[in-house]
């Protein structure tokens, strides 16, 4: 597969990501009446992904996340040549799906971003979390979610169940995390919104780049050990 239609299937499904993800969020989680809540915002998360792995899996492999490219680089299935231009699609997808879902959100009469679906600490975490716990969150959470892509990926595992599995993993990784930081485990995810957000979004970024890049190294070598053959 040539790299101009990976990198053009990762910042697709990148874009998809956001816009289903943020975008349920945003437009539909506190609707009036009708809102989707918490469980609605998780299913959409996992739904994305489970879609697009279907869609482009055979295509890129469906990162969607510098955080999986950077796990599964560690985990020696990711070529180390490819993970920039990867993080650059995904990225510039995440930014596409944001500034798609601001022009739909802007168009309701009194709109005001009121934090965008954007990831954060302290007083910008839905339950007024801490920085440290916000850490160890988004650490965990990503390291659990990248066994999981590891696992269900692995060629000893059921190949064609791998997308309902890492789709449900990341479901459940968002109802156990979003009221602590309103779940990234994905920078190019947490990108995209906090430019729309800016100001303090944006000044808390770093930790939605940090904490997730370092639980998906961790797991890459922590799976390396533990799926490796006794042959």
């Amino acid at each position: 597969m040539s790299m101009s239609r990976k990198l053009g299937a990762e910042f697709i499904g990148t874009f998809w990501l956001v816009l289903g993800g943020c975008g349920s969020a945003v437009l539909a989680a506190a609707f009036p009446e009708v809102g989707i809540g918490l469980l609605g915002v998780a299913l959409a998360f996992g739904l994305t992904v489970l879609t697009m792995a279907f869609a482009i899996g055979h295509i890129s492999g469906c990162h969607l996340n510098p955080a999986v490219s950077v796990g599964l680089l560690v985990g020696g299935r990711f070529p180390a040549a490819e993970l920039a231009p990867y993080v650059v699609a995904q990225v510039l997808g995440g930014i596409a799906g944001a500034a798609v879902l601001y022009v739909i959100a802007s168009g309701q009469p009194g709109f005001e971003t009121a934090g965008f679906a954007s990831n954060g600490f302290g007083a910008h975490s839905p339950g007024g979390y801490s920085l440290l716990a916000a850490l160890v969150c988004e650490v965990v959470m990503t390291f659990m979610f990248l066994l999981i892509i590891l696992g269900a990926t692995d060629q000893r595992a059921p190949a064609a169940l791998a997308p309902v599995a890492i789709g449900l993993g990341l479901t459940l990784v968002h109802l156990i995390s979003i009221p602590v930081t309103n779940t990234s485990v994905n920078p190019a995810r947490s990108t995209g919104v906090a430019l729309f957000e800016g100001g303090w979004a944006i000044s808390q970024l770093w930790l939605f780049w940090v904490a997730p890049i370092v639980g998906a190294a961790l797991a890459g070598v922590c799976y390396r050990w533990l799926g490796a053959s006794d042959d």
